[in-house]
């Protein structure tokens, strides 16, 4: 049995991130586990046509790790580059088992300890376990009637296959969110017809994007510039809350009318602007940027099916709607998102009391600063629980959250004991408060029902205020939150 101090599960941002503070601290003594046979996380798993960030680079980067980015919203091949930067620099690789899938993580009262099993059978003891998995990391694909007896090509954006050449096809793309938002545009001047299923539809503002000179892309680099850069960005984004969460009105006359302004700048059809044009505020949704969506919508190879031609069922050559037509294909492509909120963490946990976490969220889930839980000792979990960001890069609640486990690790170390523990009085009143704060937002009331809510109708994935607000929270570790043992 291998056994290490601190077992990191997933090696995106959220495991570099862990992985990096814990050389910084001393701690060498940890492994980091990846499911899949490469390391790096979304970016080097999400290779579809288009992919891109929709924060500006400077700011969707580690803080202390500036990149020399050719443009102001990278791609996915930069991101990749970017991301295996990070890791060779640290030499993560030889911290890190591959192919290592855990089926379950179970608290040992024995000896005070996590043992994680792989799906191999190995198992591997632990004193702390940071559980950096990543919310957007386990596909959805609805369950349509007959869609496994389709006998074409069918695949989700999240494992897109290159080996399958889309030009000249038939083919079907079902969802029109952030992701079908980049293939759509990518794809449809290549395939012979390109039919978008849309639920309902987002609101889309133009992409400032900016491509650096070469003497730009120096200037970025630089540790001083990155700073100044990073800082800039980050306040022009954060004044987006005042409007996410006090005042409909800011967004309404600010951000939603630019968004009208988008929908009749680049739609020409009446018909195709009332299709998407959405019935509930601008912000209650993740808001997509971009200038070529609704120009590839316009295309005459260019289908936009809406709830009044929804997929009825799917058969052996295509996919028959609710209005009767019957669409011959020959691919389904799913960008139909993530079990992002009931499903955050997709594989067994078992706390000290033989109970699962599954059942702490049966209701819905929930953890003190987003991050730990009561009966789960010596338990972190990145990007958790009410730590999304609508309005900024994700990175930063990231490194926010290393404070706090750091900390958490830190105080555990300097008494001298084994065990450290969220109480259940603090974490009751840690998301007392998030639930409270959240009635206010355009997430909670905003007239949509989106994937940032769970089942239990709670907004699971957003942060309810400044993430800056966060950062001070996470920066001050409360020892009277927590029991020692």
């Amino acid at each position: 049995m291998t056994s290490v101090q601190v077992l990191i599960i997933g090696s995106g941002f959220g495991g570099q991130c862990t992985a990096i503070n814990l050389l910084k601290h001393g701690l060498q003594d940890f492994l980091i586990l990846e499911r899949r046979d490469f390391m790096g996380g979304t970016w080097c798993q999400n290779s579809y046509p288009g992919a891109a960030v929709d924060v500006q680079s400077p700011l969707y980067s580690i803080s202390h790790e500036p990149y020399a980015w050719t443009q102001m919203f990278a791609e996915q091949a930069e991101l990749e580059e970017y991301t295996n930067h990070v890791i060779d620099k640290y030499d993560l690789r030889s911290k890190t088992k591959t192919n290592a899938n855990v089926v379950k993580v179970e608290w040992d009262k024995a000896t005070s300890r996590w043992l994680a099993h792989i799906e191999s059978g190995e198992v591997i003891s632990a004193q702390f376990v940071v559980n950096a998995s990543g919310p957007l990391s386990t596909p959805v694909i609805p369950n349509f009637k007959g869609r496994d007896t389709f006998q074409g090509e069918s695949f989700h954006t999240n494992n897109w296959n290159h080996d399958y050449d889309y030009r000249g096809k038939r083919v079907a793309i079902i969802g029109s969110g952030a992701s079908a938002a980049q293939v759509i545009p990518a794809i449809a001047e290549d395939v012979a017809h390109l039919h978008v299923f849309q639920r309902s539809p987002h609101w889309v503002m133009p992409r400032p994007d900016y491509k650096f000179s070469q003497t730009q892309q120096k200037l970025v680099g630089n540790q001083l510039i990155h700073k100044a850069l990073r800082t800039a960005v980050y306040w022009q984004l954060e004044s987006r809350v005042i409007g996410f969460k006090y005042s409909k009105t800011m967004l309404n006359l600010v951000a939603q009318r630019k968004a009208l302004k988008h929908i009749q700048d680049q739609i020409k059809d009446p018909a195709l602007r009332k299709a998407v044009t959405p019935d509930y505020t601008i912000g209650c949704k993740r808001i997509i940027l971009s200038n070529t969506l609704y120009p590839a919508l316009c295309r005459d190879n260019v289908t936009l099916h809406t709830k009044d031609s929804a997929i009825q069922s799917m058969d052996g050559t295509g996919i028959l709607t609710t209005d009767g037509q019957h669409l011959d294909l020959d691919l389904i492509i799913y960008s139909t998102g993530y079990d992002a909120t009931d499903g955050v963490i997709s594989y067994p946990v078992v706390g000290k009391q033989g109970n699962q976490l599954s059942e702490f969220w049966e209701e819905y889930p929930r953890a003190y600063m987003g991050t730990t839980i009561p009966d789960f000792p010596n338990f972190f979990v990145v990007t958790g629980p009410n730590t999304g960001i609508g309005h900024t890069s994700a990175i930063f609640v990231i490194e926010a959250q290393m404070n706090y486990i750091m900390k958490a690790i830190k105080e555990t170390k300097l008494r001298g004991n084994s065990v450290i523990e969220v109480t259940k009085q603090a974490e009751s009143d840690y998301t007392e408060m998030i639930h409270d704060e959240m009635k206010r937002t355009v997430w909670q009331s905003g007239g949509c029902n989106s994937w940032y809510k769970s089942k239990s109708g709670h907004v699971i994935a957003m942060f309810p205020g400044f993430s800056f607000s966060y950062y001070q929270m996470a920066n001050t570790f409360q020892p009277n939150h927590h029991a020692f043992s």
